[in-house]
């Protein structure tokens, strides 16, 4: 007499807790922004300049190659900021210089949504007022001291994990071979290296993406053409929202520069047209397969980066993605994560079929 086969159903429990785990630490995230964002952008910093710091190390004392690692931070840091706050202040000051032909164009805009049945003739005295203003340079100087303090708490921890780099990567490689330890020590590993790979390139494009930002508005005679090319040098750093907004940007001041539409469409058309070319045509091929994720999850993390800590959010979003998806390939029971927010691999016999 055979025996009923019994069928074995899995307990619900362990996922409720894994997406209650997942709740919890999102909403840490967002209320405890002051505490974590910092710790997240040391993180990426340490992957950058670890393995300089290592070798320095085999040469000099730890201290002393600890204070060249942040001295080459400090210095990378203020150049960007520099030239990103050079060229914003100019922009700022060609707006203020020339305030009645943005007047006039704003006038004729609101003419023509007036005319098209939208309202907006008392919108300029509502909100364009000196209280705005002067709330306007309280917000800016309020965000100038919060990055002063966000930047020294990043580079104090920055300093911490330099120093304790090694003594993590020893207490984990004393974990079994298989368990959650060794996986992170490897998963990290490979994630730094990602990291490492994927600022270079992000670097590079960004670079040759200000350059021909520069060129094209240089040739088609547009204001602050140096101005344009450095912040979307800058911009290209975050992606989708940056590369909008640099494009968008310039082409505003076309029509304000040329007054006539057809002149700004054409320099929107080819702004966009170089943000395809070097975004999504050669840093793929440049990257390679290794750093790819899922396009969505890349929309995702930038978004949903902007939620949580605003425009330092929308930069580190893709580099944290990258972090969970190499982590978590390398242990059996989340490997199902990297699987989900990592980009489709072509199955080899759909491949041989095709």
């Amino acid at each position: 007499m055979n025996e009923p086969s019994r069928t074995t159903e899995r307990s619900p429990v362990p996922a409720l807790l894994g997406i209650c785990t997942v709740t919890l630490i999102l909403a840490a995230m967002y209320w405890a922004q002051t505490v974590f964002a910092p710790i997240c952008f040391a993180l990426l910093i340490i992957a950058m300049v670890w393995p300089l710091q290592r070798a320095l190390q085999t040469r000099v004392p730890q201290l002393v190659a600890l204070l060249v690692c942040l001295a080459g931070t400090i210095v990378v840091m203020t150049i960007f900021t520099v030239l990103l706050g050079w060229s914003l202040n100019r922009v700022g000051l060609y707006v203020l210089s020339d305030t009645a032909r943005f007047q006039s164009m704003y006038n004729d805009l609101a003419a023509w949504l007036e005319g098209h049945g939208v309202a907006v003739s008392g919108l300029w005295e509502q909100h364009f007022n000196v209280s705005w203003i002067l709330r306007i340079v309280q917000q800016v100087t309020g965000r100038l001291n919060s990055t002063l303090t966000f930047s020294l708490v990043v580079l104090i921890y920055v300093m911490l994990g330099l120093l304790e780099v090694g003594d993590v990567g020893r207490k984990l490689r004393r974990f079994k071979a298989g368990s959650i330890g060794q996986a992170f020590l490897i998963g990290s590993g490979e994630t730094g290296a990602k990291l490492r790979r994927y600022m270079l390139v992000r670097t590079l494009m960004s670079i040759m993406t200000g350059v021909l930002v520069w060129g094209l508005t240089y040739s088609a005679g547009l204001s602050l053409s140096a101005e344009w090319g450095v912040i979307a040098f800058a911009l290209n750093y975050i992606p989708v929202i940056g590369p909008l907004f640099a494009t968008v940007l310039p082409t505003l001041f076309a029509i304000a520069q040329f007054e006539t539409w057809q002149a700004a469409v054409l320099i929107f058309v080819l702004l966009n047209l170089i943000q395809f070319l070097v975004g999504s045509y050669l840093e793929p091929r440049i990257a390679g397969k290794s750093l790819s994720i899922s396009p969505v999850m890349v929309l995702f993390a930038v978004f949903f980066g902007t939620f949580l800590w605003g425009i330092a959010g929308a930069f580190i979003g893709v580099p944290i993605v990258i972090a969970i998806v190499t982590i978590c390939a390398h242990h059996e029971s989340s490997r199902w994560i990297a699987d989900i927010l990592g980009a489709g691999q072509a199955d080899p016999a759909d491949a041989n079929r095709g």
